[in-house]
């Protein structure tokens, strides 16, 4: 009897896709008034929270009932990109609220590791790690706070945000080199024909 498998079109995949339709709705929203508008950032926060905390339920949602399926391992990384991608890029331009090099940083590093864990499918899968889910953490938190209208909270707010984004920031940076060291590793055993060699 032949495996049955999920069909894509199933309520994980949804809540992705929803996801990646989130993201012109946040943009949006964060430069009505030129960013300026104390109740449309809010918005955009609040639409960038929820957006978010969608990843974990597609996940949850994919992983419990059994509906992994190819489109959405490919539109979950899309989805999650997107979004801090979007987040970061308008924080730096055209709001100038982050200096270039931070989505720079960031964003080389995220999609430079998704590319390399695509090309490396071939050979395992590379699971995240606990660091790779304390730096999605960080970034959440650093970027939500960010998108707060930080001109009209308490100086200690902004202080906060830039205290979680240099340790986010960090983070990304320390994980990317540790994944990237894994994929070499795994890659080069692979190449050698080392049977059964685990992604750590």
């Amino acid at each position: 009897m032949s495996e049955q498998h999920p069909s894509p079109w199933n309520v994980a995949n949804a809540v992705t896709m929803a996801r990646i339709a989130l993201v012109p709705v946040f943009a949006w929203a964060l430069l009505v008034d030129g960013g300026q508008s104390v109740t449309w950032r809010l918005v955009a926060t609040g639409v960038f929270v929820v957006a978010a905390l969608s990843d974990r339920l597609d996940g949850h949602l994919a992983r419990s009932r059994g509906l992994v399926t190819d489109l959405g391992k490919l539109l979950d990384p899309i989805a999650d990109k997107a979004l801090v991608g979007a987040a970061l890029v308008l924080l730096w331009w055209p709001l100038d609220e982050l200096p270039w090099w931070v989505p720079a940083v960031i964003l080389v590093r995220e999609l430079g590791i998704t590319a390399m864990r695509m090309v490396l499918l071939r050979y395992a899968v590379m699971p995240a790690s606990r660091g790779g889910k304390i730096k999605t953490v960080l970034q959440t938190v650093a970027i939500t706070v960010f998108l707060l209208p930080l001109d009209h909270l308490p100086d200690l707010v902004r202080l906060t945000a830039w205290v979680v984004m240099v340790a986010a920031i960090a983070v990304t940076v320390v994980t990317g080199v540790d994944y990237a060291a894994q994929g070499w590793r795994l890659r080069r055993a692979a190449r050698a024909g080392a049977p059964g060699t685990p992604a750590v």
